[in-house]
């Protein structure tokens, strides 16, 4: 069905061109959720104010418009998907207030959940809902999914830590529970609203078995349908609507800020993994755990154990568990060590008479520590990584009374079994007798959907009747499991769901279909094709956990996205269906603004990097290979040409004056198609490169210092208060603490080769690193000395392959906390420094030393939140500067208190000025000047 005219004529008016999407690259972009459903949208429009939300309602509700809510896009469920409109939150979403010592927050939809925790952290506070995609997760979605966790529990969740709530309802209307003068408007308008709310409560707690089993399913956790516990936990209608809310996934509302009482974050923790011999023995020490001061008890079967016991890290007696063996990982929290090491023991005495196979004491040590808790997160991902191309990840979320936990267990491993999913793993948490079951499927034929529908039906005849448990714990029902919400609650509490959609939402606009349906195949339809694109990316699950730290979010394409369509285009060219102009779009949606940096495969569960689909196929369009191979041979030329552009560049400057050369190179680079670079007042002027005397033979120890080619031709902007080179500034720097310095021969030729790999030249890339690693082994002594790199992309690309053992390459970062944090005394300045951790900085392992470094120099460090990547991406802030300016879009107000900026990349630094209105330089300009070189002793 199309959208009526009327509709789509006064979107346009309301809404502007730019955030509306209409077009097949951008509605199958952004009709992808995390789930295995897949619907494609007639109208994607991102909006950035509760006013245009509301005025988007009540055009809806007057044309009887479908649509849909998105935050993130993380669900599991199908919540977040449509084939009408799509409401997409905005970039203006991330408002926070942080109340009372942190004792309340109140969070506008839009704040990633991890982001909340970082600003309570301070305060030893944290918000309760914990989902494992809480770094990706939005606030809108944790609510209205009423997200949890691993250490959430139920005590935890949205619901329970709920304080007040700003709503839109379908027909428009706003009420924020914290505003006195609305709540009265609210009363005044929709009085006859809260009255009925009112009474169902009253017939629902006089009802005294359909108030019984309600309390008995949230005693579990449980988010299978609405959430009736509203009608029973509370009697003013206020509340209910309020606690409705939570958990209903956008069918009843729109949700535009939520306040919680936040809950504390104890600093000390410690874990244990305990294995026992069989499934019984595990689960029946959980109830006598749940007694213990706990804070997490996670439960893994010995598939899952199995999953990751070949994985790098992974303990060797992993392997050698007996076939029936069954762990359980504890974590517990406390405000101090002393504390924390009494119930240690207390937790250890409670279990002290089950059988186990296996035991990794409570540690505290952050090695083992992380090393137990990658066992648990990796399970999900070794599943992922070795289904077949085509079938997707399905994790699966039931809730068994933790009195029958063992019985359930075992239960659905002979469901699996049965069912033949044989590489299926099953673990969860414990405390809540909530399990995750993961297993592999395909929806290409129709056997395959036949034996998951079997599968699934004997799975909620087993979870929600035989053990009057929940089939959804923490997932949300979205279209997976609206099919069987009646089967699970009975038909007096579904039609009582039924009454509260009909009542907030008469006209059936909010989500239709999803948490109630009339169609029992629903869980069965618009199954989502995850055909093969390429090897680099077919395991993507896209689950989206990649997207926040994407330079191009919000421009043109996240990593998922940029996959989903590749996927797309794939599949028409096998089907001959037509990709022509789908490709043309993706050139620059997928490909060109694509920075290929890699941030995305820190964060996606499968370790997928996108920007090596992305180099492969600029790669594919390298047509220039003859041209390529001239400057890899004659690299000393072209940097020597380099320094030629930025001395005519630096000419005109002076000539014209900065405003007229930024106007008019702006002109010239929109005309060219971004060929020619605009240029900027962060624009470095050339180095005036003086040739290093070769080094005598002296008692101080040596480093090799290999000058990236941007350090040899780039120097200090023209209107920078740093005028020298960082070549020059670094082997000061280096001299200052005792170090006789040494260059490679043939200096000016060498690279690490980046600049070809990031333009699709890999021959030509691993020739120049190849030809630069002999130089620096040469030149180190065979190894005997370390080498400096001063840029930490090109340092990132010379030990990221294979490298000579003898090697020893050392960023910025790493040199200094290694070498030089001994050798100099430090007088920490006064002025607050702004600090960008670059993408390869990440890579390396060395972010949170940069922050320490920076923290040694100045008394006040500020690092700019949600800015992971500056999008400069080597030349692309020349040539896509877009990108750069979407990347840093948040930059100038997060630093708008400090006198300058401080990174390890150069070409970083050009965009990182720019778009702050700082200088950026290199650490060790920051480092050279609040430090002196110690004494050394006669």
């Amino acid at each position: 069905m199309n959208l009526p005219a009327s509709f789509i004529s006064a979107v346009e008016r309301l809404i502007p061109r730019e955030r509306r999407f209409d077009d097949p690259l951008s509605t199958l972009a952004f009709g992808t959720d995390a789930s295995f459903y897949r619907l494609i949208p007639k109208l994607v429009v991102r909006v950035e104010s509760e006013a245009e939300v509301v005025k988007l309602l009540r055009l809806a509700s007057a044309s009887r418009v479908p649509v849909t809510f998105r935050a993130a896009g993380t669900s599991l469920s199908g919540q977040a998907v449509t084939d009408s409109v799509l409401i997409v939150l905005g970039e203006h979403w991330n408002g926070r207030d942080i109340r009372n010592g942190g004792a309340q927050i109140r969070l506008q939809p839009g704040v990633i959940g991890a982001h909340a925790n970082a600003v309570l952290a301070p305060l030893g506070r944290k918000i309760g809902p914990d989902p494992a995609s809480i770094n990706a997760a939005k606030i809108g979605g944790i609510v209205a999914n009423n997200s949890s966790g691993m250490c959430c529990g139920t005590a935890q969740n949205s619901y329970h830590t709920l304080a007040a709530l700003r709503l839109v309802l379908a027909d428009g209307s706003v009420l924020d529970t914290e505003d006195p003068l609305s709540v009265a408007r609210f009363q005044a308008s929709h009085g006859e609203l809260l009255e009925r709310l009112a009474e169902l409560g009253r017939q629902t707690r006089a009802d005294e078995a359909l108030a019984a089993k309600i309390r008995h399913k949230y005693r579990l956790k449980n988010t299978t349908g609405l959430s009736l516990n509203a009608l029973v936990d509370y009697d003013q209608p206020l509340d209910i609507l309020t606690h409705l809310m939570v958990g209903s996934e956008g069918t009843l509302g729109f949700i535009s800020a939520v306040t919680y009482h936040t809950v504390p974050e104890h600093p000390h923790k410690a874990s244990a993994l305990i294995v026992f011999p069989d499934v019984e023995t595990c689960c029946n020490a959980v109830p006598v755990l749940k007694q213990q001061p706990v804070s997490a008890v996670e439960l893994l079967d010995r598939r899952s154990l199995r999953s990751v016991e070949n994985m790098k890290g992974m303990p060797d007696w992993v392997k050698s568990l007996s076939a029936t063996a069954c762990a359980l990982l504890i974590e517990t929290r406390a405000s101090g060590p002393s504390l924390l090491a009494e119930q240690i023991e207390r937790i250890m005495a409670s279990i002290a008479d089950f059988p186990v196979e296996k035991q990794v004491d409570f540690s505290s040590d952050p090695a083992v520590y992380n090393q137990l808790w990658k066992i648990r997160k990796d399970t999900f991902p070794a599943v992922g990584a070795v289904r077949r191309t085509g079938t997707t990840v399905i994790i699966e979320d039931v809730t068994f009374p933790i009195e029958r936990l063992a019985e359930g267990v075992n239960r659905l491993i002979q469901l699996l079994e049965k069912h033949r999913y044989d590489e299926a793993i099953l673990f969860g948490h414990a405390l809540e007798g909530n399990l995750h079951f993961v297993f592999t499927q395909g929806f290409d034929e129709p056997a395959q959907i036949a034996r998951y529908e079997a599968f699934m039906q004997e799975v909620a005849q087993l979870v929600a009747v035989e053990f009057g448990g929940s089939l959804k714990a923490e997932h949300g029902t979205g279209r997976n499991m609206a099919p069987f919400v009646e089967l699970e609650w009975g038909h007096d509490a579904y039609q009582l769901m039924w009454k509260i959609k009909r009542l907030l939402d008469p006209k059936g606009i909010l989500n239709p279909d999803v948490v109630l349906s009339e169609d029992p195949e629903l869980h069965l339809k618009n199954l989502k094709p995850l055909p093969a694109a390429d090897e680099i990316v077919d395991k993507c699950i896209e689950c989206g956990f990649c997207e926040p730290v994407c330079p191009s979010r919000g421009l043109t394409l996240t990593p998922r996205q940029r996959i989903v369509m590749w996927r797309d285009i794939q599949a028409r060219r096998r089907d001959n269906a037509g990709s022509t102009a789908l490709e043309k779009a993706y050139r620059y949606q997928g490909i060109d603004t694509c920075a290929a940096t890699g941030l995305c495969a820190q964060r996606c569960p499968v370790g997928i990097n996108t920007g090596d689909l992305v180099r492969k196929l600029r790669g594919l369009d390298a047509g220039h290979a003859g041209t390529a191979d001239w400057l890899a041979e004659h690299f000393a030329a072209s940097v020597r040409a380099s320094r030629l552009v930025l001395l005519a560049a630096d000419s005109a400057r002076r000539l014209l004056g900065a405003p007229r050369l930024e106007k008019l190179s702006g002109v010239l680079s929109r005309i060219s198609g971004g060929h020619l670079p605009q240029w900027t007042p962060a624009m470095p002027q050339p180095v005036r490169l003086k040739r290093p005397a070769a080094a005598q033979p002296d008692e101080r120890p040596r480093v090799v210092y290999l000058a990236a080619c941007v350090s040899r031709a780039m120097g200090p902007a023209g209107d920078d208060r740093e005028q020298v080179p960082l070549l020059d500034k670094t082997r000061a720097l280096l001299e200052k603490a005792g170090y006789q310095v040494v260059f490679p021969k043939g200096l000016d030729k060498l690279c690490c080769g980046q600049p070809f790999a990031s333009k699709g030249y890999p021959e030509q890339a691993e020739r120049k690193r190849r030809e630069t690693l002999d130089a620096l082994l040469e030149a180190s002594r065979g190894g005997l000395d370390p080498i400096y790199c001063d840029t930490s992309p090109c340092t990132l690309r010379l030990v990221r392959e294979q490298i000579d053992p003898r090697l020893q390459v050392f960023d910025p970062v790493k040199f200094i906390r290694t070498f030089l944090l001994e050798r100099l005394d430090f007088e920490p300045q006064e002025t607050p420094i702004a600090v960008h951790v670059t993408c390869s900085t990440q890579h390396l392992g060395e972010a949170e030393a940069l922050i320490d470094i920076a923290r040694r120099c100045a008394r006040e460090v500020v690092v700019p939140e949600g800015i992971h990547c500056c999008g400069f991406a080597g030349d692309k802030g020349f040539t896509s500067p877009e990108l750069n300016a979407n990347a840093l879009r948040t930059l100038k107000e997060a630093v708008q208190y400090c006198e300058e900026g401080i990174s390890t990349s150069r070409t970083c630094e050009i965009g990182l000025s720019r778009h702050s209105g700082l200088d950026y330089h290199g650490l060790v300009y920051l480092v050279d000047r609040v430090s002196r070189a110690k004494a050394r002793p006669v």
